[in-house]
């Protein structure tokens, strides 16, 4: 658990004061587990821990430690444990923002852009992520002036880099859409949402997971401008997409749902698959409210939603989207996903009728 002790100004160098984690105000308290990480109060100590110290609180002590005179061998050690640092803190602040934890996803994202600053320097193009993350943090606590912010020293950052690269380049144009299309700026939003799929198609493919989120922004945006017919085509372009990417995920995985009580995938992509569920019912209330009598469309989501549940262990919503499924697809003759249907169906009945092998 969280905990904190007094810093005693007397172990300290003189004239050196240590500094807040979180909002760098004068710190007067430190963790009492690493003790190398400190905090103006203990709000902002259970704060980062929630967030991120709890699972970097270890990693920190070889970095932040003072030592002797090092040589080039433990300076190298010494960065490569920091690019290791970012890593995790660039994961960690991914994996709140799929979930929609805003607030606990900011300390992750401060301490990715610190030790970026530290390792790359303060106009890399290293920072951008980093500059993205706490935008989007800051966009899902409606802090739009830190949104701006950050957004503008991404862009500016881009902007100064000869070669910025696809993968930046798409997530950029993604966080400036999504910012546009709060304010209202819809054909903005349209324009930097039509960058974010040509980028993301040149890292990803065409028809990656990635490249289809931002097929379904664009949706969003046709939405709000009332062009219906636009949005029914997109979802239809993202459900295919994403049973595709579902299918694959699940013929991968089958065998080690069957044979271990343990996830079989990291923690970034169950938060994928949190945000995956979001949109396809966001998909399947559009097509029920405008499309109802588009049986292919309900057949394609409720699908998805089955692998999807199975995927994340919970058998009997898997069982119920499975027969929503069955029932639609079979209102269209020789549907083609029938046979794949019943096959999710009869293997859902099998894992519920095994035991589980017990955890620990």
């Amino acid at each position: 658990m969280a905990s904190t002790s007094s810093i005693l100004p007397l172990a300290l160098p003189k004239g050196k004061k240590k500094f807040c984690e979180l909002c760098h105000g004068e710190a007067y308290f430190q963790c009492s587990k690493c003790r190398v990480t400190f905090y103006c109060n203990v709000e902002h100590q259970l704060a980062d821990w929630a967030g991120i110290h709890e699972t970097i609180c270890q990693l920190l002590v070889p970095i932040r430690a003072p030592t002797d005179i090092p040589n080039q061998a433990a300076l190298r050690a010494n960065q490569l444990k920091k690019v290791e640092l970012i890593r995790i803190c660039r994961l960690e602040a991914q994996c709140k923002l799929l979930e929609g934890k805003h607030q606990e996803a900011l300390p992750a994202a401060h301490c990715c852009l610190q030790t970026s600053i530290d390792v790359h320097g303060v106009s890399s193009i290293e920072l951008v992520p980093a500059y993205l993350l706490l935008a989007e943090a800051n966009a899902g606590l409606n802090n739009t002036a830190a949104v701006a912010r950050h957004l503008s020293k991404a862009e500016l950052t881009v902007v100064r880099s000869p070669e910025p690269g696809p993968f930046i380049q798409h997530w950029l144009h993604r966080s400036l859409g999504q910012f546009c299309m709060a304010a209202g700026k819809l054909e903005a939003a349209l324009h930097h949402f039509a960058n974010d799929i040509y980028y993301a198609t040149e890292e990803y493919g065409f028809d990656s997971a990635t490249t289809s989120k931002g097929y379904f922004l664009m949706a969003a945006v046709f939405f709000r401008q009332k062009k219906l017919t636009l949005v029914h085509y997109l979802y239809s372009k993202v459900a295919q997409s994403w049973h595709n990417h579902l299918s694959g995920l699940l013929k991968t995985y089958t065998n080690v749902l069957q044979n271990s009580a343990v996830s079989p995938y990291s923690s970034y992509e169950k938060s994928q698959l949190v945000e995956m569920e979001e949109m396809l019912r966001t998909m399947l209330e559009f097509q029920q409210k405008e499309f109802r009598k588009n049986a292919v469309q309900a057949a394609l989501l409720t699908h998805c939603l089955a692998m999807l549940w199975l995927l994340r262990g919970d058998f009997q919503k898997a069982l119920g989207f499975g027969s929503t499924a069955l029932q639609a697809s079979q209102q269209i003759a020789k549907h083609d996903l029938t046979e794949s249907i019943q096959g999710l169906l009869q293997q859902v009945q099998s894992l519920q009728a095994e035991p589980r092998p017990a955890s620990g």
